[in-house]
């Protein structure tokens, strides 16, 4: 394991990494409206960004935007991490799925890769889609 650390954080790099990954879920599996711009500011920079195939916004307005319409066309599923967490020098790439609430099948699945700040925020988050629901 790499003991390069970023400057705002006395942990190791992959720990960095690790809990920026645990901030995105919290901030995409925030269901309630009045603390969604909370979490967004906790996972990233005032000038972040997401792309992916549907979206590309960036500020926490545009991010928080994105997630909310998510919730709205998927009611009753959460994202989850799944597989390991890889990351070094402020860059790191994960899996996820998101499952139903009710009986756990996962319709959607990708893979995300972060830029990370100094502060260890995500300055920048590149999603790309592995699986969709049939039309």
């Amino acid at each position: 394991m790499s003991t390069t650390t970023l400057e705002a954080y006395a942990m190791p790099a992959q720990d960095v990494h690790q809990t920026a990954v645990a901030r995105y879920f919290e901030a995409w599996n925030t269901a309630d409206a009045a603390e969604l711009p909370k979490a967004v500011a906790a996972a990233w920079t005032e000038d972040g960004t997401y792309t992916d195939p549907l979206a590309d916004v960036s500020g926490h307005e545009g991010i928080a935007a994105v997630i909310t319409g998510a919730r709205e066309q998927f009611p009753g599923f959460s994202f989850r991490h799944t597989g390991e967490v890889d990351g070094h020098h402020g860059i790191a790439r994960f899996t996820w799925e998101l499952v139903s609430d009710a009986d756990g099948t996962a319709p959607v699945a990708g893979f995300d890769v972060i830029e990370l700040a100094e502060d260890g925020r995500i300055r920048t988050v590149h999603g790309f889609l592995d699986r969709l629901p049939a039309a």
